[in-house]
């Protein structure tokens, strides 16, 4: 198949087009490479994409109408994997309209285009952000999620009702997940883990939020990649002929073949321990400071995976030790720490 990645030079995009280039698809990557993070790290994951003779590069920006209406025009494209986005709860807080362009409009862009050339599934990340003030745990997809702490998931949360209109209206199978702290090789700079390892190899100080007492349901970023590709060419949603309009299903649709689903580890972790194991893989000690809750923050959250091990069989399982320790071989080495 051909296959639109937005994203595709981001972290979890970079992950998701090695994977389906390595299927054998061909994968058509849309990204803008914008400074939000290093740019340089975009560019070195784009440039072993580049490897891949199956791979066309489309460098322009999500919010751009034209150009995307163009790239669907250009291609015959069946599926689309929508990964680009502007990301971070903090950065919501500082610059608000980053996210209506590329999380709303951009979406919008891509919704308008899977109208018009008849695309077989529609794949889109959202976030664990979306389930903001709940605190029934785990977060399952079947509670309804209508109060966000941040921008960010409200922007997440938006795509989740375009799609499901557009899903109803022009009958496109669309899936929405909602990813947990994704952590791993090639990660954002911008995150918890590159940020700890960081301030731990320069004898700096970590900001320890909340005092530390957090709990984040934290899924290695190849976990998630594999849930991606499974879901994308697997399991094409259809409506549920089981769905009750009286006491609504918010991770289904009687109306149209929507689907939402949790893609994390379903192992909270603390975050002390979090800390604890990046200590053990650099070998030093991390000075911490210890600080309140963000704005905008949770103090955990668990996903709920039983929906996707019953539909797509897989159940995320990479455990927090695995994981930190082929972050910390990646960080060393391609930084030369």
């Amino acid at each position: 198949m051909k296959i639109l990645v937005t994203g595709s030079a981001g972290f979890i995009g970079f992950h998701t087009s090695q994977k389906l280039l390595d299927l054998g698809h061909e994968v058509v990557g849309l990204d803008n490479l914008n400074p939000y993070y290093d740019v340089s790290l975009k560019e070195a994951r784009l440039n072993i994409l580049k490897q891949y003779p199956n791979f066309i590069e489309a460098r322009m920006n999500l919010a751009d109408r034209d150009g995307v209406d163009k790239l669907f025009n250009e291609h015959k494209i069946n599926r689309v994997v929508n990964l680009a986005a502007q990301a971070g709860v903090r950065h919501s807080l500082k610059q608000p309209y980053d996210y209506i362009e590329s999380n709303v409009m951009g979406f919008m862009n891509i919704l308008e285009n899977c109208r018009h050339h008849n695309i077989e599934h529609l794949v889109y990340a959202s976030t664990s952000s979306t389930y903001g003030a709940n605190t029934a745990m785990p977060f399952n997809t079947h509670q309804p999620v209508e109060h966000p702490m941040s921008l960010y998931a409200a922007t997440k949360k938006s795509n989740e009702l375009m799609a499901h209109s557009y899903s109803h209206l022009f009958n496109i199978p669309c899936t929405g997940l909602r990813f947990f702290t994704v952590y791993g090789p090639w990660g954002r700079p911008d995150m918890a883990i590159f940020l700890f390892a960081d301030a731990i190899m320069k004898g700096e100080p970590i900001k320890v939020f909340n005092y530390g007492k957090m709990k984040r349901d934290f899924t290695y970023v190849e976990d998630i990649a594999e849930g991606i590709v499974r879901l994308l060419l697997n399991n094409v949603p259809t409506i549920n002929k089981n769905w009750d309009g009286d006491h609504p299903d918010p991770s289904s649709s009687g109306v149209a073949p929507y689907k939402v689903y949790n893609i994390g580890n379903n192992r909270p972790v603390e975050l002390m321990t979090y800390i604890s194991l990046l200590e053990k893989e650099f070998g030093v000690e991390a000075k911490k400071e210890m600080m309140p809750m963000q704005a905008g923050d949770v103090p955990a959250t668990w996903a709920d995976v039983n929906d996707l091990i019953a539909d797509a069989g897989y159940n995320p399982s990479t455990p927090v030790e695995v994981g930190i320790k082929k972050f910390a071989e990646w960080y060393k080495d391609f930084y030369k720490k």
